[in-house]
């Protein structure tokens, strides 16, 4: 059992903490901006809560971070009141946040002059896998600092891996998030082509999912986007968000990316649709508008 608090309990935030506490063993302190969530986790698993990020991580083994984006992982890491503030030496800053591969490299080097360690471990699996206790975690950092946070990782994961050192695990994230927009809009495509010339879908789906264009999304998400229905997943504005954050990486390395880029326009004009909360299959409801 190790000392752990967990900084930021939104839809994955309160359940990986929650995984901590109940499957690791871990005594666990929340902090969130809203006080009121961070006490109602602390009654749900019989945890503590804190006032700052601080006083969360004072005397903490492993500091666990799941927020937005990189500006609120600065203010509640490096900022007067932020997590490193009251790190010890030798704790482990654990950052699942979906963030830039610039900010993890930014924080290794801020927990390294605090002697401390830093992994960034952003995850893929959505609120179900974060719910479920089986994200997939995907790591940067040193292999010594790693193999210390892992075993603790584990109580919310099924897959942990080093990618390289501080920031591989962001740019891993940035490859996932290329991947699942290519090939959810490749399904929008297929199901909206299928519907216009007459097919049924289901039966359509039933035999190419068990050929070469199987997929994750296409086996969890081709019902619920026949039916038109799109509260099943990832919201539509943190898609942005993360392919924003691929776009500028791109810019950055020279990786061409054309798909992508489509692919973050057309999620634009779900946006536009009024769809910001929709999970990221929207595409389709793209394709079908009037």
């Amino acid at each position: 059992m190790a000392n752990v608090a967990f900084i930021g309990l939104g839809v994955m935030g309160y359940p990986m903490a929650g995984h901590l506490k109940v499957k690791g063993g871990h005594d666990v302190t929340v902090y969130n901006r809203t006080f009121a969530k961070a006490e109602k986790w602390a009654a749900q698993f019989g945890g503590k809560a804190a006032r700052t990020p601080a006083a969360a991580a004072k005397d903490a083994d492993f500091v666990f971070i799941c927020v937005g984006n990189d500006d609120d992982l600065r203010q509640v890491t490096i900022a007067e009141d932020g997590a490193l503030a009251g790190m010890k030496p030798g704790a482990i800053l654990i950052d699942n946040t979906t963030a830039s591969a610039e900010v993890a490299r930014e924080l290794d080097a801020a927990a390294r002059s605090k002697g401390c360690g830093f992994i960034d471990a952003p995850v893929s699996g959505g609120q179900a896998g974060a719910e479920n206790g089986v994200l997939t975690v995907m790591c940067g950092g040193d292999a010594a600092t790693f193999e210390k946070a892992r075993p603790v990782i584990e109580a919310y994961a099924r897959m942990v891996g080093l990618m390289g050192p501080s920031g591989a695990g962001q740019l891993t994230k940035m490859i996932n998030q290329i991947c699942i927009a290519g090939l959810v809009q490749g399904l929008a495509e297929g199901i909206h082509f299928g519907k216009r010339a007459g097919l049924d879908i289901e039966k359509v789906v039933e035999v190419i999912s068990k050929g070469a264009a199987g997929s994750w999304q296409m086996e969890n998400r081709h019902k619920t986007m026949n039916e038109g229905k799109y509260d099943f997943g990832f919201a539509v504005d943190w898609m942005r968000k993360d392919l924003g954050i691929v776009l500028a990486e791109a810019k950055r390395n020279g990786a061409r990316l054309p798909v992508t880029a489509i692919v973050d326009q057309f999620y634009g004009d779900v946006q536009d649709m009024g769809g910001n909360r929709w999970d990221t299959s929207s595409l389709l409801a793209r394709l079908e508008r009037k």
